[in-house]
């Protein structure tokens, strides 16, 4: 894939529009992609959804009994 290509869609891509990608685990490097706004775009929600804390389920404290 050539350097000014999106890492996702693979089209052709300007410096000024790029947007990389870094992903790192203790300082060191797994992934790197070079992508363009649209897929950046995606990338972001994408991130968003994943990173959103689980829905918790509340207790019914009406049925507890303590002793």
């Amino acid at each position: 894939m050539p350097e000014d290509s999106c890492a996702h869609c693979g089209d052709d891509v300007s410096d000024a529009l790029a947007r990389t990608i870094r992903v790192t685990v203790d300082r060191s490097q797994i992934d790197q992609q070079r992508l363009c706004p649209t897929c950046f775009a995606d990338w972001i929600d994408r991130y968003e959804a994943e990173m959103q804390p689980e829905e918790t389920t509340t207790v019914n404290d009406e049925n507890i009994i303590v002793d």
